[in-house]
């Protein structure tokens, strides 16, 4: 009777020692779970932060890039009228056809460009508007040849500036397709990210769960 006595309290001692010893194994598996889960959440909230700052920035990019290509394009449109109505007129003079030239609509676009946008000194540039309207009246009146050459250096100021306008598009597309690009990849990037931490946290939740049931059986 004394032996069972005996082995029936080493049986006790040692199932206390073995519970006791999976209940702080299970709470230093909850602890150390649950950090993973802390730290999982941070992530993903970061990923998250992240690709909606991507995509933001390649929304604002994209509005911007829309607004400068109607700009550009309005721009160049406008110097293409001019220089192709600066080219007749340089032809008309050339063939001795001014004054029919000053009748047709490119005359106008030449005149209103002289007016308003031309970069010249206003003694050429009142020479200019007299001989296209055909009415200079008295005094010095420019010859044709002189007029010839104010055209020509027009055009030539024309064709550079926009020469230098399309080159500045091309940059900025240039740019813009490099923004996105990087953009596009950034996002791709964090989405997976996302996706990981998300089925992560699933799977450290059912572990947890698990985990906690047995701490409580």
């Amino acid at each position: 009777f004394m032996c069972y006595c005996k082995t029936s309290n080493g049986d006790i001692s040692k199932s206390i020692a073995d519970a006791e010893a999976k209940i702080e194994s299970l709470t230093a598996s909850i602890e150390e779970s649950t950090q993973k889960n802390s730290q999982t959440e941070a992530d993903l909230k970061e990923h998250q932060t992240s690709r909606a700052d991507a995509k933001e920035a390649m929304a604002a990019a994209t509005a911007l890039r829309e607004k400068e290509a109607a700009s550009f394009g309005k721009e160049k449109s406008e110097s293409e009228t001019n220089l192709a109505a600066l080219a007749k007129a340089i032809k008309a003079i050339d063939k001795g056809v001014m004054g029919g030239f000053l009748q047709t609509s490119a005359a106008n676009v030449v005149r209103q460009y002289a007016m308003e946008k031309a970069d010249l000194p206003d003694t050429t540039r009142q020479e200019l508007l007299a001989f296209l309207s055909g009415t200079q009246g008295e005094g010095y009146v420019p010859q044709s040849g002189e007029i010839t050459g104010i055209l020509k250096e027009m055009k030539d100021t024309m064709e550079k500036e926009l020469a230098a306008t399309v080159s500045t598009e091309e940059e900025a597309i240039a740019n813009y397709e490099g923004l996105v690009a990087a953009k596009e990849k950034e996002i791709k990037s964090n989405s997976a990210a996302i996706e990981d931490k998300t089925t992560r946290l699933g799977e450290t939740g059912v572990k947890i769960v698990t985990l906690e049931e047995d701490l409580d059986d």
